[in-house]
């Protein structure tokens, strides 16, 4: 964490011009958490009304700060809020020494903005197993109230990162009404990154006004596609949270399924968590599995999954050797069900095995052109029922140990 890791191949060219959304400020410091000189906090302060929903890991060693936000999601929207967040320490694996933290993080930020402690998230990032220095969080409260400011999105998305290379955000305007609502979110994610409700840490904000209820049911049902459909290594975090907020300062409301406000918020929501897997420690390769025919879309998931996290897979694909005997064998294992005479697989549009059977039209040498994009493409068809998922991950390289094995130093 000490080395900033050279930008993945899979980089955007530049990190997104984002939206300013209303009743939303930003700042960032250097509290010095872990490292010195490097900017590791970040407060957004959210208008009084704004609604707030979210996912967190289902992870049993979950951190104190992710118990606290989960305990307070759903709270009374009308006096103002505020998100806090530290990388560099985790404070997860903590004991009640993490949940003090977390307490006076959150009770200082309440008493210096003026808003409700129960209105307090907080997040942390980094190192497990390691009390939170939360002081020097505490002492850096004033310097970020006094920053504060509409603008401050993309220097909050930096402060966030751990082994991530490049700051990731997003954003989308639908028309409701014939009225612009505004959606801007980011990110940060690279490593134990095989989220069980979203990925590491993502912050979205919207100047919509909606009901916190319609706004959780949304949240819950669209990760399902999205951060829950990403692995980058199979692990998952035990800090992961997922933050949304509804300002309202658009003065435009949106009710229960409203289609086109989902629909951006879905593309928000898919595009962050596929840049956090085009930053997948050491990745080289962003790969898209596809799963059809299966009993059930449960199972498709299961078998997507497998295939997604298996070492030999995406070993092969770094390699970039069209080995789908490896597949094969992933789907065998996944134990949801399958069979064998049914079985076909693509490697982008090649047909390389069909009904249980490498395919008459595999071509070796052509396959092993195909694997050498930077973005793989992997479809099963079971021949079982109707069932389909889609799952994203990234190859695994030698990288991803250099960046693992040096992790706390």
């Amino acid at each position: 964490m000490g080395a900033t890791p050279p930008l993945s191949p899979l980089a955007p060219a530049a990190f997104p011009d984002l939206p300013t959304i209303g009743g939303v400020n930003f700042a960032t410091t250097s509290a010095g958490v872990r490292y010195q000189g490097r900017t590791d906090v970040m407060l957004v302060t959210l208008a009084p009304g704004t609604a707030i929903a979210g996912a967190f890991t289902r992870s049993a060693t979950r951190s104190a700060a992710v118990l606290d936000c989960q305990a307070k999601i759903g709270g009374d929207p009308t006096e103002g809020a505020a998100i806090i967040v530290n990388s560099g320490n985790a404070n997860a694996f903590t004991g009640s020494v993490g949940d003090k933290s977390v307490e006076a993080v959150t009770g200082a930020v309440a008493e210096r903005l003026g808003v409700p402690t129960a209105r307090v998230f907080s997040s942390s990032t980094g190192v497990i197993g390691e009390p939170l220095p939360h002081q020097r969080i505490i002492d850096s409260i004033d310097t970020l109230k006094g920053a504060l400011s509409p603008d401050g999105i993309s220097g909050a998305a930096r402060a966030i990162m751990t082994t991530d290379t490049f700051p990731k955000g997003s954003s989308e305007t639908v028309m409701i009404d014939g009225q612009a609502v505004h959606i801007a979110g980011i990110a940060k994610g690279s490593g134990m990154i095989a989220p069980d409700m979203a990925t590491m840490l993502v912050y979205i904000f919207t100047d919509a006004a909606i009901d916190q209820a319609i706004l959780q049911s949304t949240v819950t049902a669209l990760n399902r596609t999205t951060f829950n459909c990403i692995t980058v290594d199979s692990d998952t975090s035990t800090s992961d949270t997922l933050l949304v907020a509804a300002t309202g300062a658009s003065g435009i409301r949106v009710t229960e399924n409203n289609i086109g406000f989902m629909e951006g918020l879905r593309r928000v929501m898919l595009d962050l968590a596929h840049q956090v897997v085009r930053d997948g420690e050491g990745a080289t390769k962003f790969v898209e599995i596809s799963v059809t025919g299966a009993a059930s879309d449960a199972e498709a998931h299961v078998h997507a999954k497998a295939i997604a996290n298996s070492p030999l897979i995406k070993t092969a694909i770094a390699g970039e050797d069209p080995n789908w005997g490896r597949v094969v064998m992933a789907v065998g294992k996944s134990g949801a069900r399958a069979d064998r005479d049914t079985l076909s697989i693509w490697f982008g549009e090649m047909l390389v095995a069909k009904d249980g059977w490498v395919s008459p039209e595999y071509d070796e040498e052509g396959a092993a052109a195909y694997m050498k994009n930077q973005d793989i493409e992997i479809h099963v068809d079971l021949g079982l029922g109707g069932g389909t998922a889609t799952v994203w991950t990234c190859d695994l390289t030698h990288g991803y140990i250099d960046i693992n094995a040096d992790y706390r130093s």
